[in-house]
């Protein structure tokens, strides 16, 4: 078991990995009364190309299978529901997928050895039948219309399906309703024996635990099942061009008021001066420093009335390309565009302005430490992101510089863009 402590953050991270490959995190907090616990496989909607475990021929499996996978872990052989499971013993359960992950969780102060190991043995012990996954599909489809009717996360879908040409990033997480029609039992299997295995999964544990015997539970926990040996996952690499599918898209919605996606495709293989994580923070802290609420840029929009409310934005990515995803509400998206095109190529980045940012940043990994759910998303993203855990976010903070933010600046071309606008129906 390795020990390292958390810099200025009153915490340590135990590790250990397993025989099998399964790698374990504790960060223990003795003085919280809840535990916070998640198993994530690194397997998300993009990685539907690759070699399956055992085979030499590259497949493609129908989009929305990482999702459905999700879905249908939770129907056990036996019977037992885990939702049913846990809330008896005093716990609450989830899952989600993403474009990077699939995580399964529980949370709970009460009975942690029996609740850890039940999510492991109910995730690491698939039951897929032809009449289970038939059923699936009608739930999974009536939750892909649902989300149909969201104007936020159909923008959000449509700007990314438009974005990007050859990245499956393009493509909704959940699928479509003819992808999951299309996924059988046989695509689950093959997908889960390629990417559940343990030496690509790990679980983080966060909150009043006893690291050693959280780690000797789970290894218990693992001599008793029998895995096939480990071996690299081929995926597919995709040539992604820095040119957008689609320009511009409006679509016909129930709003009260027009909202704005707009989408910045940056090639990133050229920003190399730093790992994947701190490259989204610079760009995260580039865009915020442009576009954030405490930006002259933002004031003006509201105090013009050109903006009913603040502007979102977040910074999605691939291995080749960063997106910069501003949404805004607006009766003139058209200038809105106009003015944000213009505002995010200007070199008007202050030092001063940059030091108060990192300040914030700074404040903010603090204050995470006192949140179980917090620094558990933060080995996850760390593990993704990184491959390893940083114990030293702060001095990593600190160490920020204006001058490496200059230079990814240098880098970004602002030519390739693509809007989605999302304009109310016509009544009439």
């Amino acid at each position: 078991m390795n020990k390292v402590a958390l810099t200025n953050l009153d915490l340590d991270l135990y590790s250990e990995t397993l025989e099998n490959g399964l790698t374990i995190f504790v960060i223990p907090k003795q003085n919280c009364n809840n535990i916070y616990v998640t198993f994530t496989t690194k397997y998300g909607s993009i990685q539907n190309e690759f070699i399956p475990y055992g085979k030499e021929e590259m497949i493609k499996v129908p989009e929305g299978v990482a999702h459905f996978l999700e879905h249908k872990l939770f129907e056990q052989k036996d019977g037992v529901d885990p939702f049913t499971f846990f809330g008896k013993n005093g716990a609450s359960s989830n899952a989600s997928t993403s474009s990077y992950k699939t995580t399964y969780l529980f949370e709970g102060p009460s009975y942690f050895k029996e609740n850890i190991e039940y999510l492991l043995d109910f995730v690491q012990d698939p039951y897929f039948t032809d009449e289970n996954v038939e059923k699936e599909k009608g739930i999974i489809i009536q939750e892909i219309k649902m989300y149909q009717d969201n104007p936020f996360r159909m923008g959000y879908e449509r700007s990314l399906f438009n974005t990007f040409q050859k990245n499956p990033i393009r493509y909704p997480v959940g699928g479509s309703e003819e992808s999951v029609n299309s996924i059988t039992k046989e695509d689950l299997y093959t997908c889960y024996e390629t990417f559940y295995h343990p030496s690509n999964m790990f679980i983080v544990v966060t909150g009043n635990v006893n690291p050693e015997e959280t780690i000797d539970i789970v290894r218990e926990n693992q001599k008793k099942k029998n895995f096939k040996e480990a071996y690299p996952i081929e995926i597919k690499e995709y040539d992604e061009p820095n040119e957008v599918g689609k320009p511009k898209e409006t679509l016909k919605m129930n709003v009260a008021i027009p909202k704005l996606m707009l989408n910045f495709k940056f090639n990133i293989e050229k920003m190399t001066m730093v790992e994947d994580k701190w490259l989204l923070t610079y760009l995260s802290v580039f865009a915020d420093l442009k576009l954030g609420p405490t930006s002259t840029f933002q004031k003006e929009l509201l105090d013009e009335n050109l903006i009913t409310e603040p502007l979102d934005f977040y910074v999605a990515y691939t291995k080749t390309h960063a997106v910069l995803m501003i949404t805004a509400e607006s009766k003139k998206t058209d200038i809105v565009e106009k003015k944000i095109k213009e505002e995010i190529g200007k070199d008007d980045i202050l030092e001063e302005d940059f030091e108060r940012k990192k300040k914030t940043l700074i404040a903010s990994a603090i204050f995470a430490s006192d949140n179980i759910y917090r620094m558990n998303n933060k080995v996850i993203n760390d593990v993704l992101l990184l491959g390893y855990v940083n114990p030293d976010d702060y001095n990593r903070y600190r160490g920020m510089s204006f001058d490496t933010l200059k230079q990814i600046m240098d880098c970004l071309d602002y030519s390739y863009t693509s809007t989605v606008v999302i304009e109310p129906k016509n009544l009439d």
